[in-house]
């Protein structure tokens, strides 16, 4: 009789896991990668404000309240700035690179910045240097600033040569005049004693006086219901000889000194004594907007030029000047 045999396989040894690893077995799932989000991008802008830049006013002895020890500041005066921007312009401080910034200077030439920019407005402010014009100080007060004038003239010059338009305000106007060979009176009651008070320190920008348009001259065509106006007067220097392609467009009313100047050369290039940026909610005196529309309009149709020639960098078409209501 056969005998079934029953054949037990061996047991195979499995070592042993501490308890610690001793984890279930888990199926995982993977979750679907996430999906990257796209930004929504809105349509690209096809027009842009006008660039404007404007020189620094520098101030080497700084109030010790400010907290700037030992340091030098550089900065636009709030009244000007608005009035370039309630226009629908963008200002942009253009900062003066000193003897201590060879860096900058090395990098970045005036050329460069010209180039990102419509046009310049030089502010007022320090007296232009004698010395600018081929003159020595008549009296140590009025011996101005050489450092700004080299800087400003530099820029007022980069602006032209690149057909861009040029607003001078009171200093702006002088230095505008001296950039091509003007001189200046160094201090209008030593100069012109006949002449009429044209600074008060007491008053500052409350000091009045009338202009009178010269007839058939470009700023007539601004104010055209008005041949004479009131205006600022914060100055106690002023246009002597003209510069070479220089016109007069207004003089004081009591004493014919000069208030307004325009070059006639291939750029726009326009300069006034008065400031047009302090008459704002004072309608007694002359409406500030026609002058900033004019130069703004001006570098709108320069910026419009590059466009057409393909010299300009930026694609966009910049905006009109905004015209005030109600003002």
């Amino acid at each position: 009789m056969n005998r079934s045999t029953t054949v037990t396989a061996p047991l195979k040894k499995v070592p042993a896991r501490s308890a610690a690893l001793e984890v279930p077995s888990v199926n995982r799932v993977r979750s679907a990668p996430a999906k990257k989000r796209v930004a929504k991008v809105g349509p690209v802008p096809t027009e842009r404000p006008l660039r404007i830049g404007v020189s620094a006013r520098l101030l080497y002895q700084v109030p010790l309240e400010l907290g700037f020890r030992n340091k030098n500041l550089q900065y636009i005066e709030q009244s000007l700035a608005h009035w370039i921007m309630e226009h629908g312009a963008i200002a942009f401080m253009v900062p003066a690179v000193a003897h201590d910034s060879k860096h900058a200077a090395r990098h970045l030439k005036v050329e460069h910045v010209v180039q990102e920019l419509d046009a310049l407005v030089l502010q007022g402010g320090a007296d232009v240097a004698p010395q600018s014009y081929g003159q020595m100080p008549i009296d140590p007060r009025w011996q101005g600033d050489v450092v700004r004038d080299k800087y400003e003239l530099a820029l007022l010059r980069a602006f032209l040569a690149q057909k861009k338009p040029v607003l001078g305000v009171c200093r702006g106007a002088q230095l505008l005049n001296v950039a091509f060979g003007g001189t200046l009176y160094q201090d209008i009651p030593t100069q012109c004693p006949a002449a009429h008070a044209h600074v008060d320190t007491d008053l500052y920008d409350q000091l009045e006086h009338d202009v009178t348009f010269l007839q058939g001259t470009a700023l007539t065509k601004l104010y055209p219901n008005a041949s004479q106006l009131r205006v600022t007067s914060i100055h106690h220097q002023a246009v002597a000889d003209l510069g070479k392609g220089m016109v007069v467009e207004a003089v004081s009313t009591l004493d014919g000194l000069v208030e307004a100047i325009r070059w006639t050369g291939d750029a726009y290039a326009r300069g006034v004594q008065w400031h047009p940026e302090f008459h704002h909610g004072r309608h007694a005196l002359a409406d500030s907007s026609p002058i900033m529309l004019d130069f703004l309009e001006a570098s709108r149709e320069a910026a419009m030029e590059r466009l057409a020639a393909g010299r300009e960098p930026d694609p966009r078409v910049p905006r009109p000047p905004l015209r005030l209501v109600g003002m």
